[in-house]
């Protein structure tokens, strides 16, 4: 399965990978600088949640181009339940 990011759907999970890149950036520095635990915890937990935002959103294109495929015809080979499985299998590693 190939990922097809548009537009819109590519800068917004660019968007949050720079976001995510920045909060981890910022952690290391928290650390370094020996900053209190609640607050690097507090950054790391926003990092984790940008990054699998991206995640989600990276599946959900990979949702919409399958079922768009397989009503079109096109499955590339692989039959819906094989696809299926994929895409739950990529779905429940992030979860």
């Amino acid at each position: 399965m190939e990922l097809d990011l548009a537009g819109a759907e590519l800068k917004s999970v660019l968007n949050r990978l720079r976001r995510a890149q920045g909060q981890i950036s910022g952690v290391i520095r928290m650390i370094e600088e020996g900053r209190d635990c609640e607050e690097v915890v507090t950054q790391l937990a926003a990092a984790s949640r940008a990054l699998d935002r991206a995640g989600f959103a990276i599946i959900a294109t990979g949702l919409q181009q399958c079922l768009t495929d397989m009503e079109n015809g096109r499955k590339n080979g692989e039959d819906p339940e094989q696809m299926r499985a994929r895409l739950e299998k990529l779905f429940l590693s992030l979860a």
